[in-house]
């Protein structure tokens, strides 16, 4: 049964999280106890069921501090996080569960685990050794101290940025450019006609993209760069350094090299040889992208809030393809019919709308995913796609409720997409850009990652897997919003029913790649400034290493603005931010075998949900993509579609 978040407050939030709390204390206690024998049952098993329980608890009270329309229950969800979080935190400096896994890593029984058990004793004891188990008392009480900090620090910068609130107030003639059904979704500004334009996503990019007042997309860009800077750069810079003296802690230089310990590419090195091998090709072909931009500018030296601005003139006019234009053929219902109907080809499922869902806001819907054929559930999914105050800024999933064994049957997975697209009016239906349907296919695929998982373990359920792999699921789902053959099969004018012309489809495939080489130099920039700003060293210049990474993208920075204060990945994907591009290379290598086999093949989409997706994170992602490809993994794919060649 769903939760019934209609009756969300402040104070229910809190008694979500006391309640979790106290399952919690009762689980652990048969851990930390004295037992005549150690065994999975009274060991490793209470752990794993109290992730389920953490997650199911986050669901109904934390995670609505990104969702919930009331301030009040929102900061309640916050606070909520925050002490979730710390509880958890501190489970792995306990020095009783250290040594009852450790004595039961000793056992006859733990020696002939197997599979998922196995896999879970192995990083459960890792877990501990990364919490400082094996270090003095006093380092050891350091790292717990350290570790909490960063909790408290993560949950404030997150709500910075999703409260900060700020932007232009514009007359109709300085919106010249912006299309008029734009326009016409903008709110009022604080000055008698005058519109606003804020730094929501559904506000922003369109303004970049088509505003013709130079100054005006630089105005506003320079709000959005600055978003939350003074509440939230004393934050990061705290972290840094707190990170880093964790790092120190255990012996390692930096901590990129204590974090990736836990992922794919496991060193520094195994990333810089990533950036290494595409770099160089890609600075090639910027150059010649750059050189085209300067063209269409004219005058003047080309700046960061030209980019967008350029990017779309000239797709437009050589390609004919207007974003705006092209969003007609992108109505979202019609967009979330042809998601579902592809998926449910290639991956055999049927999706359910439920009626009268208790959910947070009016907004909300809801589907059951089923087994084609056989109407057997396996999972459940929110979408909340329009952007409010308050609320989650981004686009993103978020796991409710994780997949696992329980002694009362199996439990089955509860996700969420949060999203910010434009909102339907009375007139108008919700119009998507390619872009965003791009975004909404990728988050599905988290979704579909998080729904098809089928472990025993709460640990290994859906997409928790290594954090650089968990993006190639959503990258995979990506390269269907580019092929026409399935872009025709859902997209269609809003208004006519027409589908969108072969013509417009040829053109939209063939914009795909223009400027590739600065978007993917844009990528390579964000994460080599997060592998600096987790570098060696205790102390860093952090403005130089903004300009430095900034300038890999082609343009300069932006003076007087520093980014990473709204950058929500340096905490949770710290030093990880890499892994958008690692996973996009395996990505693309997995897509390959569509290619050859069959852009929409069940057979092959029965074989990547039997190889990749039902797995989840119980075992090792080289293996699984060696199974799914039979071969070893490579960027041939990923360089292929990028039209560059390895250095």
């Amino acid at each position: 049964m769903l939760h019934d978040y209609t009756t969300t407050t402040p104070e229910s939030v809190s008694a979500v999280v006391a309640g979790a709390i106290a399952t919690g204390d009762a689980l652990i206690a048969t851990v930390g106890g004295p037992a005549p024998t150690r065994t999975w049952d009274n060991t490793l098993a209470p752990l794993d069921r109290l992730g389920a329980v953490m997650v199911r608890a986050y669901g109904e009270g934390p995670f609505m501090g990104r969702a919930h329309p009331d301030r009040a229950v929102r900061a309640s969800a916050q606070a909520g996080e925050e002490t979730l979080s710390k509880w958890q935190s501190d489970l792995v400096f306990r020095r009783d569960l250290y040594e009852a896994i450790e004595a039961y890593a000793a056992t006859a029984e733990a020696a002939g685990l197997t599979g998922e058990r196995s896999r879970l004793l192995e990083f459960v004891r890792r877990d501990f050794r990364r919490a400082g188990h094996g270090l003095s008392e006093a380092d050891r009480d350091e790292v717990q101290r350290l570790r909490t900090r960063l909790v408290e620090l993560e949950v404030a910068f997150a709500k910075n940025i999703d409260e900060f609130q700020d932007g232009l107030d514009l007359t109709r003639e300085q919106l010249a450019g912006l299309p008029d059904d734009t326009i016409a979704r903008l709110g009022p500004g604080e000055v008698s006609g005058t519109f606003r334009v804020s730094l929501d996503y559904p506000d922003y990019y369109p303004f970049m993209d088509y505003a013709h007042d130079r100054e005006l997309r630089r105005a506003l860009q320079f709000k959005f760069f600055n978003k939350a800077v003074v509440e939230n750069r004393p934050l990061l810079e705290e972290a840094l350094q707190l990170r880093h003296r964790i790092a120190g802690l255990f012996g390692e230089p930096s901590w990129a090299n204590y974090a990736m310990e836990l992922k794919m590419a496991k060193v520094p090195a195994a990333v810089e040889k990533l950036y290494a091998g595409i770099v160089p090709g890609l600075t090639a072909k910027a150059h010649e992208e750059l050189v085209d931009m300067a063209a269409a500018l004219g005058d003047g030296s080309l700046q960061p809030w030209d980019h967008r601005y350029l990017h779309t003139k000239i797709r437009k006019e050589r390609f004919g393809v207007d974003p705006a234009a092209v969003a007609v053929y992108f109505p979202l219902d019609r967009v979330l019919e042809g998601m579902f109907a592809i998926t449910g080809e290639v991956f055999g499922l049927e999706y359910r709308r439920l009626d009268h869902i208790q959910a947070w806001h009016p907004d909300v819907v809801a589907y059951d995913i089923l087994e084609a054929g056989s109407e057997r559930q396996l999972a459940t999914f929110y979408m909340d796609l329009f952007p409010r105050e308050g609320k989650f800024g981004h686009a993103a999933a978020f796991d409710l409720q994780s997949a696992h064994a329980a002694p009362e049957g199996y439990v089955l997975p509860i996700t969420a997409i949060l999203a910010n697209f434009t909102k339907p009016t009375e007139t108008a239906p919700s119009l998507l850009r390619h872009d965003e349907v791009t975004t909404l296919f990728h988050e599905f695929g988290h979704v579909l990652h998080n729904s098809l998982g089928h472990t025993e373990l709460t640990r290994f359920s859906g997409y928790n897997t290594e954090w650089d792999f968990v993006e190639a699921p959503s990258q995979i789902m990506e390269h269907w919003c580019w092929n026409a053959d399935v872009l025709r099969r859902f997209a269609r004018h809003h208004e006519t029913r027409d589908p969108i012309p072969d013509a417009l489809v040829e053109q939209l495939v063939a914009a795909r790649d223009l400027h590739i080489a600065l978007a993917m130099l844009r990528q390579v920039s964000f994460g080599k400034l997060d592998m600096a700003f987790h570098g060696p060293g205790a102390t860093k210049d952090l403005d130089a290493i903004t300009r430095e990474t900034s300038e890999i993208t082609g343009f300069p920075l932006h003076e007087g603005t520093f980014y990473p204060a709204s950058f929500g990945h340096l905490f949770g994907y710290d030093a990880g931010y890499y892994g958008y591009l690692w996973a996009k290379v395996f990505g693309d290598d997995m897509f390959s075998r569509f290619e050859a086999e069959g852009v929409l093949s069940p057979k092959v989409g029965a074989d990547y949900l039997a190889k990749v997706l039902r797995p989840g994170g119980s075992r090792d992602p080289m293996d699984m993509l060696r199974d799914f490809l039979g071969r070893e993994p490579n960027q041939q794919a990923f360089l292929r579609l990028l039209g560059i060649t390895a250095s």
